[in-house]
């Protein structure tokens, strides 16, 4: 019985620190636009619960304690530095904590240490980027989600309107129920009210306008007090430059990002691999490329540099989506006229091509197909790589954790190690490509490698459609990771 009690104490003190960390994190965020997160996970409106989770995780993907105990005093010391607005690892600070306390004289001291490049310098960006969604359907109303949920003090990326094609009282009204509520997120973690009579919506205090348009050129942003917009156009139906520089003949509007392949000459840009190859001038329009593009390319480029390439296949189990059939009925593309929810569905994928684009020594290197199968959302895909060098599934695995850790691409990769991870398990994760460990598999050669890459492949790459979007508007803070 004393032992029972002993192990309650321990965990209602645990709660309690993480209570108190939740504050500090609020008030890092909405005082000084200091995020913190934890080996790439979102702290900002996350219960004790969660944050207590995430440590735990921490620990057996860093092999050593990572106390909540510790991220509280190290959080205290940062919330008492004039620092610049910056997205801080408190996973990285804890592990370092936990490693090389023993060299300072105090927690205050290690901080002041780790983060001098941030203290009393001038933020990063002091500019707002005015965001306009064009198109309000699944990665649009996660975006506006996102957008809103780090809005922060009203910096950096700053929503202000959403272009539909008709917005009558009760369009409003189904559209922001959608947005409170989803059937595969969950509830949207704030206040979202309409206000019919200006057409607009007011969420978390930020005022949203609805605009009604049948053409990207036919708005005025500008009689809206919007200027120098970047128009994310999520509907999918324009992808060639011709058409999306129509939104740039609308009164307001700078740049265009497409979350779809950009057809023709639009550079496809997958963040972290690529989008330093890419100038922002005089360039107008981007596309994040795909979601499985997104999820694909982080593991390719992997081990293209550890190993090099020589051929693979790309076999992509992807979520059904509203492109489908709910139930058996006519469709122009072949095999998707069957009902989604009841069949698994070859179809076609660019995905090979795409990872090219990205990645220019793999032209020619990559055949990509896909099966789409009766889930509604979080897809898989499974790469089947011939390499340069032979190897062990121990190499590839470590290869791929250092990547998690460290480098481009620490916010594109997780690392799971869990035996018993299952695709629902993966909905939320802000990285496009959770890198299963378990799975990967070396043929008895050591020349070809199987990688199963997991990806919610709604929320996942919104995440990567967000990190591009900062990097066009040129409103990025500082980072430590």
């Amino acid at each position: 019985m004393e032992k029972f009690n002993s192990t309650i104490k321990s965990w209602i003190e645990m709660e309690m620190a993480a209570s108190e960390l939740i504050n500090i994190v609020s008030k890092l965020w909405y005082e000084k636009s200091v995020e913190l997160i934890l080996l790439r996970s979102v702290l900002i409106n996350r219960g004790s619960g969660k944050v207590l989770n995430k440590h735990i995780r921490a620990e057996t993907i860093l092999k050593k304690p990572v106390r909540v105990e510790d991220s509280l005093l190290i959080a205290k010391a940062i919330y008492e530095l004039n620092i610049a607005p910056a997205r801080i690892d408190i996973g990285r600070l804890n592990s370092e904590w936990t490693d090389e306390n023993k060299k300072y004289a105090d927690v205050h001291a290690f901080v002041k240490d780790k983060l001098k490049a941030f203290i009393g310098v001038e933020p990063r960006s002091n500019r707002t980027q005015d965001v306009v969604l064009y198109g309000f359907g699944r990665i649009g109303r996660l975006l506006a989600r996102e957008l809103i949920l780090f809005a922060g003090n009203g910096s950096h990326l700053r929503l202000r309107a959403i272009v539909t094609r008709s917005n009558t009282p009760d369009e409003i009204r189904k559209r922001i129920s959608l947005f409170r509520k989803d059937s595969v997120h969950g509830y949207f973690h704030g206040v979202a009210n309409e206000d019919l009579e200006n057409n607009a919506m007011i969420v978390n205090g930020q005022i949203i306008k609805f605009i009604s348009a049948s053409n990207p050129e036919d708005p005025d942003y500008t009689q809206y007090g919007i200027h120098d917009a970047l128009v994310i156009d999520n509907t999918g139906v324009f992808r060639d430059r011709e058409n999306l520089s129509r939104h740039l003949k609308a009164k307001g509007v700078a740049k265009v990002l497409l979350t779809a392949p950009g057809k023709g000459d639009i550079p496809n840009i997958v963040y972290g691999v690529n989008q330093n190859m890419v100038p922002i001038e005089p360039e107008t329009i981007f596309s994040a490329a795909s979601c499985t593009t997104n999820a694909i390319v982080p593991g390719l480029e992997v081990i293209e540099n550890a190993y090099g390439i020589i051929k693979g296949h790309i076999e992509t189990i992807h979520a059904y989506t509203n492109d489908q059939n709910l139930l058996d009925n006519y469709h122009k593309k072949m095999r998707r006229g069957r009902s989604a929810p009841l069949n698994m569905v070859i179809t076609e994928t660019g995905a090979g091509s795409a990872a090219a684009k990205a990645i220019p020594s793999l032209k020619g290197k990559l055949t990509s197909n896909a099966v789409r199968v009766p889930v509604p959302n979080m897809s898989l895909a499974i790469l089947t790589l011939e390499i340069n060098k032979q190897v062990t599934v121990d190499e590839i695995n470590n290869l791929f954790l250092e990547a998690s850790l460290k480098g481009n691409l620490i916010e594109q990769i997780r690392y799971s190690n869990s035996t018993e991870f299952v695709s629902s398990d993966g909905i939320g994760d802000s990285c496009p490509c959770i890198y299963d460990s378990p799975a990967t598999k070396v043929s008895e050669d050591g020349k070809t490698i199987i990688l199963y890459l997991w990806y919610d492949n709604e929320f996942g790459y919104t995440s990567q459609v967000v990190r591009l979007a900062r990097h066009i508007g040129r409103v990025k803070s500082y980072r430590y990771y």
